[in-house]
């Protein structure tokens, strides 16, 4: 593997190709060759960063060497040696794709700054490149966990609105992914090239918040000591995201009412220019605005003109078909950044967070995992190994400690498994033998109920083969 950025030079004058060699090699992996059929023999096999060619390679053209090495998978940078140091050279060189040009004789100081140009230039876009992927990786809408019909109907409104221009009123409970539905929109839409800038209303004050959304000029407020640039126009061509909107009080309601009403305009604080900024705003909020406009708290005009779609994220508890997937996801998510082996859940685990109501939603769903992981000691995070809200409420919903053993709790085995038999078996007793309604009674899953009959059965068989042995 290539330490160094690597560089290509073609020239069929072997005293340019040594010379070039010497110059370069301190600071980079040199390549050299004499023609065409040479250098693509280097790029095929090699990682190049820049191609440095003549243009005249014996009977062959430099520049059919430039359109075949930009057609590879990972071009290189080119930049074009000639001594026909002509406009049009140049400027067919540049419209085949060429860095630049350089005339010989060559400079060879001007040759060094810009090969370490072209180097800089391909890095950051390679820099830029890797974090637009780390950003759809994190945002795409593959990675909005789930496969419920709530979820379902979300997923289908993200994709219809992102390709327009329409406001959009996000609601939901905490911990509902508001904001990766926000990122989701931006990611889709015609805007992400440009920036997603996020303002979390409720963290800031008023006059703070009017700052921080349209900038202020310099000595506006006591501590201004220079202009600030506000997040409209640090989003200008992007995309705003207006979290917790039920927070602003009723002034910065009617600035931003103005800079919706009237094209995005408005003006840094203690500024008298107008600026405009093209955004579009997706706003959120896990209140009911519609009763806070009823009750008079939040402005009719300016939740009329942001709710021009609106998404409402189902609560966790009305999509729990989506636990077991959020669940693999959070795992193999932890595990990799903790380095450690892939882990699962035992059956009683997975029962407790399929019956936890999760009143975080899925931010706490992605916490309990991580807690899981953490202080799993064995190949499977078991009910002990889940926080202390998801046990208890496991426990609660199966009475008289059936499970108490898991929950870490100092129980003679024989005692617990008796116990659970008894219950059980007086469950099926009320019920006449009905499955789903004993497991209702019992306040577990059918499925659980199931498998705790199959246990005991085959602990029965098998405790009956060793009392025939003996």
């Amino acid at each position: 593997m290539n330490l160094q950025p690597t560089v290509l030079i073609v020239d069929d004058e072997k005293h340019t190709r040594d010379g070039l060699r010497t110059l370069l090699e301190n600071d980079y992996d040199v390549y050299v060759a004499p023609d065409i059929t040479g250098a693509m023999n280097v790029l095929e096999r090699e990682q190049i960063d820049v191609l440095l060619t003549d243009l005249r390679l014996g009977s062959e053209d430099g520049m059919t060497l430039i359109d075949r090495a930009l057609k590879m998978p990972r071009p290189p940078t080119c930049i074009m040696m000639t001594a026909y140091g002509s406009v049009e050279v140049a400027v067919e060189a540049m419209k085949r794709g060429a860095y630049d040009v350089v005339t010989k004789p060559l400079n060879l100081v001007k040759v060094e700054l810009l090969i370490a140009r072209a180097v800089r230039g391909r890095t950051l876009e390679q820099e830029n490149r890797a974090l637009r992927e780390q950003i759809d990786e994190r945002y795409g809408l593959e990675n909005i966990w789930g496969d419920s019909a709530a979820l379902h109907e979300v997923l289908d409104t993200i994709r219809q609105v992102a390709p327009s221009s329409a406001n959009v009123l996000i609601e939901g409970e905490s911990g509902t992914g508001k904001e990766l539905a926000a990122h989701a929109i931006h990611n889709l839409s015609r805007r992400n090239k440009a920036k997603f800038v996020a303002v979390h209303c409720a963290a800031l004050s008023p006059q703070l918040l009017e700052s921080e959304l349209f900038g202020h000029e310099k000595g506006a407020f006591t501590g201004a000591y220079e202009r600030r640039i506000g997040r409209f126009e640090q989003a200008n061509g992007g995309t705003i995201f207006l979290d917790e909107i039920a927070e602003i009080d009723t002034s910065t309601q009617v600035k931003l009412l103005r800079v919706m009403s009237e094209g995005r305009a408005f003006e840094r604080v203690g500024g008298n220019q107008t600026l405009h900024a093209d955004v579009r705003i997706i706003a959120a909020t896990n209140k009911n605005l519609e009763q806070m406009v009823r009750e008079g708290k939040f402005r009719d005009d300016l939740y009329f003109r942001l709710n021009v779609v609106r998404i409402t994220m189902p609560p966790l508890r009305e999509r729990k078909e989506d636990i077991p997937i959020l669940v693999r996801g959070f795992l193999r998510h932890f595990c990799a950044a903790d380095n450690k082996p892939l882990v699962d859940l035992t059956p009683d685990a997975m029962d407790a967070l399929l019956t936890y109501d999760w009143p975080g939603n899925v931010r706490e769903l992605r916490t309990a995992i991580e807690h899981g992981v953490v202080m799993a000691t064995g190949p499977k995070i078991t009910l002990r190994d889940l926080p202390m809200a998801v046990r208890q409420s496991a426990r609660a919903k199966l009475p008289g400690g059936i499970s108490a053993q898991a929950f870490g709790e100092k129980t003679r085995p024989l005692d617990l498994h008796e116990t659970e038999k008894k219950l059980i078996a007086q469950a099926l007793a009320a019920t006449n033998g009905n499955v789903t309604a004993a497991a209702k009674k019992l306040g577990i899953s059918r499925r659980t109920l199931h498998r705790k009959i199959n246990e005991m059965n085959a602990a029965s068989a098998e405790a009956n083969i060793k009392d025939h042995r003996t």
